[in-house]
C-alpha cells in the first residue's frame, strides 16, 4: 500500500494528475500497478486523508490539491483538534487511572495489550487499540472520561490505521502502550502521565513525518505546555 501510495502521491505533486483532473479508474489502476483492489482503495483513502483528493460518488476520485494538507482530517475531526483533545484528556486520564485502577482494569489492559502484541490483522488491530484507550479512561472511574473517549473512537480508528500504514507505528505503539500499563501496575500517576505524553509526542511526529516528509518543525503537536511545536 505503501508503494502504492508513494506513486500515486508522487504523481499528483509532480503534475502528472492536475488538480482538477480524475484519476484513471480503480480498475485500470490495479491493472497498471498491479496490485489487488483492497490495497488500491487503501491507498486512495490515504490520499483523501491527506487532502489530495476527493471521490464523488459514481464519478471517480479528483485530484483537488498538488500537495499534502497541512492537517488531515480523520472521520469528522481535524489532526489538530483531536490530538489537542486527546493530550488534554488522555493524559491526565492516565493519571487518575494509575490512581484509581482495580484489578479487573488492570487484568483487562494486560490482555488486551497481549492480544494486540500478537495480532497482524491491521484492521482487528486497530479496533484493539482504540479499545486499549477506552480501557484507561475506564480505569479513571469518571464516565464523562470515557464518553469523551467514545466520541472520539471513529476518529482515534481512522488514524491509527493512517499511522500504522504509513509510518509503520504498530510495534512501537505497543511498546508505548506496554509503558503505560506498567505504570498503571506500578500505580504511579507521573509515571503514567509521562509514558501518555511519549505515546501522544510520537503520534504526532509520526503524522508530521508523514505529512510533510524532510520537514523537522512539529507545527502541528502541542507540548507539554499547550504550546504548538
Amino acid at each position: 500500500m505503501e508503494a502504492v501510495l508513494g506513486h500515486l502521491r508522487g504523481a499528483i505533486e509532480r503534475g502528472e494528475y492536475a488538480v482538477g483532473d480524475k484519476l484513471p479508474s480503480e480498475a485500470e489502476l490495479c491493472r497498471r500497478l498491479e496490485v489487488s483492489r483492497p490495497v488500491l482503495r487503501e491507498a486512495l483513502r490515504a490520499l483523501q486523508t491527506m487532502g489530495l483528493t476527493v471521490s464523488r460518488t459514481g464519478k471517480g476520485t479528483f485530484v483537488v490539491s498538488a500537495g499534502p494538507v497541512a492537517d488531515p482530517t480523520f472521520g469528522d475531526y481535524t489532526a489538530s483538534d483531536l490530538m489537542e483533545v486527546r493530550r488534554h484528556v488522555e493524559i491526565p486520564v492516565a493519571g487518575y487511572a494509575a490512581a484509581r485502577r482495580t484489578p479487573e482494569d488492570l487484568d483487562h489492559l494486560t490482555h488486551l495489550l497481549d492480544r494486540m502484541e500478537h495480532e497482524r490483522d491491521t484492521t482487528v488491530w486497530v479496533a484493539m487499540d482504540t479499545l486499549f484507550h477506552l480501557a484507561v479512561a475506564q480505569a479513571a472511574q469518571n464516565p464523562v472520561f470515557r464518553r469523551v473517549i467514545e466520541e472520539i473512537r471513529d476518529a482515534l480508528a481512522h488514524q491509527s490505521a493512517f499511522l500504522d500504514g504509513l509510518g509503520g507505528r504498530r510495534e512501537q505503539s505497543d511498546r508505548e502502550h506496554r509503558a503505560i500499563v506498567e505504570a498503571l501496575v506500578d500505580g504511579s500517576a507521573p509515571d503514567a502521565t509521562e509514558a501518555m505524553t511519549h505515546h501522544l509526542d510520537r503520534v504526532g511526529t509520526t503524522l508530521a513525518a508523514i505529512v510533510r516528509p524532510g520537514r523537522t518543525d512539529h507545527a502541528d503537536t502541542p507540548t507539554e505546555d499547550g504550546a504548538q511545536a
